[in-house]
């Protein structure tokens, strides 16, 4: 590689990241793996978590909106997740790179990560207004939202959102290794959102399991996938319904 070659490969990478909603941080020191050991025992906690995790899941959204069954059932998801995360290994909350070298935790930018993905997701909902599948399955998922009680509605949301983060992002990431992490990871989080049966679901977990996973990948840690996850979370529960047809929203916070 010339020179010349080498110095336009700098120039690009450089604008690439600055376009990025989060800095772009390579080969972090805390993300460099494990022993064999603690690999194996990784895996095998990962697997368990997301067999139980897809199986509640699934439950969860064939029950009543608003019964007792539903709560209870979208806490155990949470709590499977997180359990399973935390118990698999340990986890880092990551860096992102300031200017002068300096290191910082992830605070402001993955939220305005969130709310810039929740716009984007509006802007979407409203065109699947138009695409009776899309209409129906994104209903469907809203029913729940406005027939049960807003605080356990917030409760549940924000902890799934949280539980996610730490499994998927967190011990799930971690155990697959170096070899295309984020596209892994993404892919089982979509396959197991695949056993609520909800296309729409679905196709959130793909778009937004990759966003979380370039953030994961981008500070070495889980702090800024949790953020953008809990904003998104908040601000579509809250504001989308009235699209579908939902009359009862969640209080502002």
């Amino acid at each position: 590689m010339t020179s010349a070659v080498r110095k336009w490969r700098r120039r690009w990478e450089r604008l690439a990241a600055a376009a990025l909603p989060f800095p772009s941080v390579d080969d972090v020191p805390w993300d460099r793996g494990e022993s064999d050991i603690a690999l194996h025992h990784r895996r095998r906690v990962v697997a368990g978590a997301s067999l139980a995790g897809a199986g509640l899941l699934g439950m969860s959204l064939s029950t009543k909106p608003g019964s007792p069954q539903f709560y209870g059932l979208t806490l155990g998801v949470a709590a499977t997740w997180i359990v399973g995360g935390l118990g698999a290994g340990p986890l880092h909350l990551g860096w992102i790179q300031c200017r002068h070298h300096t290191l910082r935790r992830p605070v402001i930018t993955p939220v305005l990560t969130g709310v810039g993905a929740f716009a984007v997701f509006y802007v979407c909902a409203v065109a699947a207004r138009h695409v009776p599948v899309l209409n129906t399955a994104i209903s469907g998922v809203l029913q729940y939202a406005h027939q049960g009680s807003s605080p356990l509605v917030l409760l549940t949301t924000l902890a799934n959102g949280a539980g996610e983060e730490i499994f998927f992002r967190g011990a799930l990431y971690a155990a697959i290794g170096g070899r295309h992490p984020v596209a892994l990871s993404t892919a089982v989080y979509s396959l197991t959102t695949t056993a609520t049966r909800n296309p729409a679901l679905v196709l959130a977990s793909a778009a937004m399991g990759t966003l979380f996973g370039l953030q994961r990948r981008a500070t070495g840690g889980i702090q800024a996938p949790i953020l953008t996850h809990l904003t998104w979370s908040w601000l579509m529960v809250r504001f989308l319904p009235p699209l579908f047809g939902s009359t009862r929203l969640l209080p502002a916070r």
